[in-house]
């Protein structure tokens, strides 16, 4: 499903996203739009999730973003967008509230110095996850994975991030992993635009000497 300022790969059977992409770049990292005070159905979703599915849920999940919002502040209509429930997926609380956020902050660092990045994110479920959710039947993500990629001084360059959906409080890097692992994980092969190449070099690689800030 593809928005304004975000591209959505959606599961209609876990009601989740499988994949959510956009461009980030120096000049979208700032912004005067605020955050949206709820979410709302995404309106391309026959089905969609409801701000209340997440309300009172027993494992304590909370609404996480895949497209964060503090990255959506550069236009009105790109924040509505961040706060689709086609956008969101049960996060661990602790998580989507520090280390998760750290990332998201991270990746816009990387977008001010490096002027673009390319982001794809979203769940990894297992073949026999939980459910939530009050009107539907939400799967709860076993992990999260985030991909980056931009265009270095003489290729291209990826960095992965996997994250449990679990509390956890430790340096960023060490949730680094290789495109490679993600792609294993969700059976999505990403950047396949790329000359073959390029694309099985950097993915196979953490190339995290490309990514210092």
């Amino acid at each position: 499903m593809k928005h304004y300022a975000i591209t959505i790969g959606y599961n209609k059977e876990y009601y989740i996203p499988n994949w959510v992409a956009y461009l980030l770049t120096k000049e979208r990292c700032n912004g005067e739009f605020s955050r949206e005070s709820k979410f709302s159905p995404d309106p391309l979703v026959l089905d969609p999730v409801l701000h209340s599915d997440y309300t009172n849920n027993p494992y304590k999940m909370d609404r996480g973003h895949m497209a964060p919002a503090a990255s959506m502040k550069w236009s009105e209509t790109a924040m509505k967008e961040s706060f689709y429930t086609s956008n969101i997926c049960p996060q661990n609380r602790s998580l989507n509230r520090d280390n998760w956020a750290d990332i998201e902050a991270f990746t816009r660092d990387v977008a001010y110095k490096y002027d673009s990045v390319y982001v794809v994110t979203g769940p990894i479920v297992s073949s026999d996850p939980l459910f939530m959710g009050n009107t539907h039947n939400i799967a709860i993500p076993d992990a999260f994975y985030k991909v980056l990629l931009r265009k270095g001084k003489t290729n291209w360059t990826t960095l992965a991030f996997i994250c449990k959906n679990e509390a956890g409080d430790r340096p960023i890097l060490t949730y680094v992993t290789t495109v490679d692992d993600v792609e294993a994980q969700t059976g999505i092969d990403f950047f396949h635009s790329l000359p073959d190449d390029i694309e099985l070099e950097i993915e196979s690689q953490d190339n995290i000497s490309d990514w210092t800030l």
